[in-house]
């Protein structure tokens, strides 16, 4: 009986083995039960929020068993950030953060599929930083967390959590405060606009795929090929997995429009341009350095800079993505808008076109087919414009601006049977943008107030009234609403 009770324990801590530990419970079937004891009392202390407690159990089974349950590692921040908090003795004190910083030196060692290195280092600057910072006192100290936060970004790049970036970007004002270097904080400020952007994707393209699937099984039920016990089991997976990506995607936003707006003293463009001048005579060949000169220099908004230019040129060649493309895109047309070139304009529509091949996630597609829209209605191609604005709007239903440019095409006019009925179906459009999309709505009806409608004469001519329908011909090909 003793040792099926054992079996059963350890099939609800199930967990691979791992070579550090060649008992993973203990050596003898009584060392076995003793962590399993310790493990139940560690679950049960922790979610009674009694940490003193659990703390006894998580030292035994740190001591004894380390390889016999990643949750006592999971768990471990939350326990000691609460016994730090609450206790008095500063000796104890210190202690516990010892014992925290120790238990990021070994969960990569017991659990490395759960826990990488990058991670692990990370956590442990952050909690140097947030418990033992205040007393530091000389740049050297400061300097070897810094390199610490440095190397876990690196070695996580994209999977780095928000609290460390946080923390990093915290630590880099400190140096560039107390060095007056501002390369500390533009070269954490180039990292996060480099990996943060990938972060954010990712999490998107999770978060679409998921949505899709969910499409799919709905599908699927309504035509029968399902049953509904099976189709409320795999939507609750789907739709924990979605709000988890989104949450995902909502705090890298925000720990990004942080950090922008704390680099902001520090980086402008002419800042930018010095560092990343001579920063870009030997970085030629190293495509990551390149990248986060882009991203940084097009937060910034300096599109006009030479240097930006030429970077851009670097990694668009040796490494096209939608980013480069989208950015090219936007050089070529600014350039158009200065010398009024025909092929600025053609290499423009090219690159926003090759931009959305290249676009992952659905705000991608959106915002990259609106930049086509524009670049078609400036070369007064507008049934192209049109075209390329509803495909905007099909990734992105909500995207106000795109039906404000479709009124700007229609108010454009046409040939059609009624002078200016045009503006009906551009009114239609106004109204359509403010409806979707409040943050727009002052715009839309600016553009609508200047919309001039066929004369009373030439609706009484017609047999027209306010209120018919009427379809607009030429180009446009709409049904609207005489006005």
């Amino acid at each position: 009986m003793k040792k099926l009770i054992v079996a059963s324990l350890l099939l609800v801590f199930s967990s691979s083995l791992f070579a550090q530990c060649p008992y993973r419970y203990g050596a003898t079937e009584d060392d076995s039960l003793k962590c399993l004891e310790q493990m139940t009392n560690f679950q049960m202390f922790y979610k009674a929020k009694n940490y003193k407690d659990s703390y006894e159990a998580w030292q035994y089974i740190v001591n004894q068993c380390p390889c016999a349950w990643d949750g006592v590692y999971t768990n471990a921040q939350t326990m000691f950030q609460n016994l730090i908090k609450a206790e008095t003795d500063s000796a104890k004190r210190e202690h516990y953060i010892d014992t925290l910083l120790y238990s990021y030196d070994v969960r990569n060692t017991y659990f490395p599929e759960k826990f990488s290195k990058g991670y692990c280092l990370g956590f442990k600057a952050y909690n140097i930083l947030q418990y033992r910072g205040k007393k530091m006192s000389t740049v050297e100290e400061y300097t070897a967390l810094l390199d610490m936060f440095t190397e876990s970004v690196e070695m996580e790049k994209e999977k780095t959590q928000p609290a460390i970036w946080d923390k990093y970007f915290q630590l880099a004002e400190v140096m560039t405060k107390a060095t007056k270097d501002t390369t500390y904080v533009i070269e954490a400020y180039g990292r996060a606009t480099d990996y943060l952007d990938v972060s954010i994707n990712n999490a998107l393209v999770q978060y679409e795929k998921q949505v899709d699937n969910l499409d799919t099984l709905t599908a699927q039920l309504n035509a029968g090929q399902i049953d509904r016990m099976s189709y409320d089991k795999q939507t609750k997976s789907m739709i924990s997995d979605t709000a988890r990506q989104m949450k995902l995607v909502v705090n890298y936003r925000k720990t990004l429009a942080k950090i922008e707006k704390s680099v902001t003293p520090y980086a402008s463009c002419e800042v930018l341009e010095e560092v990343y001048s001579k920063k870009l005579e030997t970085s030629k060949d190293d495509i990551s350095a390149i990248n986060k000169m882009v991203m940084t220099m097009a937060k910034g908004g300096c599109l006009s800079s030479p240097i930006f230019k030429e970077a851009l040129e670097i990694l668009h060649n040796a490494n096209p993505n939608r980013t480069s493309a989208y950015w090219m895109g936007n050089l070529s047309f600014k350039a158009y808008a200065k010398a009024h070139e025909s092929s600025e304009l053609d290499a423009a529509i090219s690159y926003f076109q090759e931009a959305i091949r290249l676009s992952e996630t659905n705000e991608q597609k959106a915002d990259a087919n609106y930049m086509l829209a524009l670049m078609y209605q400036t070369k007064r191609s507008y049934s192209e414009s049109r075209s390329a604005a509803y495909a905007a709007l099909k990734y992105q239903p909500n995207m106000g601006k795109a039906y404000i440019l479709i009124g700007d095409l229609y108010a454009s006019g046409c040939n059609d049977e009624i002078p200016l009925s045009y503006a009906w179906a551009a009114a239609d459009k106004y109204a359509k943008a403010a409806a979707v999309d409040p943050s727009c709505a002052n715009t839309a009806n600016e553009h609508r107030a200047k919309l001039r409608y066929p004369s009373k004469d030439e609706l009484f001519k017609r047999g027209l009234s306010s209120g018919s329908s009427y379809h607009v011909g030429g180009w446009i090909q709409e049904n609207t609403t005489v006005r």
